[in-house]
């Protein structure tokens, strides 16, 4: 049977989305992927030129003219209809998720749904944008015969970045917001990822969105990444990615940012805590997808008077996760690629060599690394400082609680952090002192529910995320002054 998406593709090829056409790339330079866990070929991508690159923003930029215009709840008829798309699609989109990033079915699936249930949600907050009238005689010796009119207004073109972790919802998480704000979109996917993403981007087009509101373009970021941040046409961008985001927030200069840039997110386990509750949370916070999240729990920074009993727990829980292959729903399964794979096991073996000790029999199989505890991690090593982004954990141990905070805030990171305590005082007075932009108490970091506040501090991003937050982001304020002749009161009676 034929799919709605049958445009999008011809055999294992995929497209560029411009202006509403699904096209080859005039370089006839194609990139085919591999699965991370058998290396096996996926899918292949356009190589988009620069002048192609050109024409996608040249299209957005005359298509937000028009879709600026459009009634806020015909805006969010479209994005409605693309979560029905999506939902009506779960396993097609789910299979290239598995097969591009490696993620197992059950969470590919679950990164569909969760989606739509995003571009639902934003939808509706959209609809709910307010204003704000100010009047004159708010402010001292001022008469009322001037009303300030403030509403938010939108940006123009936003150029959308996803990760490959998350390649349709967090793609799904900047596209959906731009457009209920009146933006339109140029989308670069991930290289590896970049199907789903086109998929997701596709999702809004085939939902009705005029060509030009949605671009999709593919290609290396080393060869049109610095052209697509630093084109004149682009107004805004939303990146999601590691430290090449410091260097785009470097060249994009006074083009308003939402960036989310990584994070080395501690789990701090107070001599209080619920040791169970903290191992479980540690454990599915670390290797949730193989550590590939930048909310993993990539520290662990355990009081020494609990730590022991902590450890044991952990490695416990640790030594029962599943290892395998994506389409048996494993726990763990392979890191996206071989440099990937090679720089954790560079992080695990350099902290061995100083001294840290493998709590489980390190074991690597190509891109697949099986689960690791490193215990006694100290500030020599660097697996202490940076995101390993695979399925390792390291484990610092610290005289109390102060100490723990005082090393998590040394970190260049402020993501998320999380405090294991059964004293809900401790852990306010814990969480207030963390430079981190989320603190979850007893749970492990976590992006979502998709509405909630999402940003980093620190070297970890610029702007705020969730529904509401990122419309803001893609939006400026502007404000119209009414001078009347005289003073103005309304009455009720």
């Amino acid at each position: 049977m034929s799919s709605v998406f049958s445009p999008i593709h011809e055999g294992n090829t995929y497209f560029l989305l411009i202006h509403g056409k699904f096209l080859r790339s005039e370089s006839g330079k194609t990139i085919t992927g591999q699965t991370p866990f058998d290396g096996t070929p996926t899918y292949t991508i356009q190589a988009a030129t620069k002048e192609e690159i050109d024409r996608a923003y040249e299209s957005a930029a005359q298509a937000q003219r028009e879709w600026r215009r459009v009634p806020l709840w015909k805006r969010a008829e479209v994005v409605h209809k693309a979560a029905t798309i999506l939902r009506e699609h779960v396993d097609e989109i789910a299979t290239v998720i598995l097969r591009e990033v490696g993620k197992n079915r059950k969470s590919a699936v679950s990164e569909v749904l969760r989606t739509a249930d995003l571009c639902d949600y934003t939808a509706e907050e959209g609809l709910r944008m307010e204003g704000q009238l100010l009047v004159g005689d708010s402010y001292p010796g001022q008469p009322r015969n001037k009303l300030c009119l403030v509403q938010r207004v939108p940006l123009g073109v936003v150029l959308a970045q996803g990760p490959f972790n998350y390649p349709c919802n967090l793609t799904g998480s900047k596209v959906a917001p731009a457009l209920m704000a009146g933006n339109s979109c140029v989308v670069k996917g991930p290289t590896q990822g970049a199907v789903s993403a086109l998929y997701l981007t596709a999702a809004f087009h085939f939902a009705g969105a005029p060509p030009g509101v949605v671009n999709f373009v593919s290609g290396r970021g080393s060869e049109i990444g610095d052209y697509l941040v630093q084109h004149p046409l682009c107004n805004c961008i939303s990146f999601t990615g590691g430290n090449i985001g410091l260097e785009v927030a470097k060249k994009a200069h006074m083009i308003p940012m939402q960036m989310e840039l990584g994070g080395k997110d501690a789990a701090i386990v107070c001599d209080d805590a619920d040791l169970d509750l903290a191992a479980k949370c540690i454990v599915s916070g670390a290797f949730s997808y193989s550590g590939q999240r930048c909310t993993a729990v990539k520290l662990v920074l355990a009081v020494e008077s609990i730590a022991e009993e902590l450890i044991s727990k952990v490695v416990e829980r640790t030594r029962a996760l599943t290892v395998g292959h994506p389409e048996d729903n494993c726990e763990v399964t392979a890191v996206i690629n071989k440099a990937a794979a090679d720089y954790a096991e560079s992080l695990a073996m350099d902290a061995k060599e100083k001294g840290a000790k493998f709590l489980l029999e390190y074991r690597r199989e190509a891109n697949l690394i099986y689960p690791l505890v490193v215990d006694h991690v100290n500030e020599s090593m660097k697996l202490a400082w940076e995101e390993p982004f695979a399925p390792v954990l390291p484990i610092m141990r610290v005289k109390d609680e102060k100490a723990a905070v005082a090393f998590a805030n040394r970190l260049r990171y402020g993501l998320q952090g999380c405090v294991f305590t059964r004293d809900v005082n401790r852990a306010i007075s814990l969480s207030s002192s963390i430079t981190a932009g989320t603190i979850q108490v007893n749970g492990a970091p976590a992006r979502g529910p998709d509405h909630f506040l999402f940003l980093g501090h620190k070297d970890s991003g610029i702007n705020a995320q969730g529904a509401k937050w990122s419309i803001e982001a893609m939006t400026k304020l502007k404000s119209i002054v009414i001078n009347l002749p005289e003073e103005a009161y309304m009455v009720a009676n």
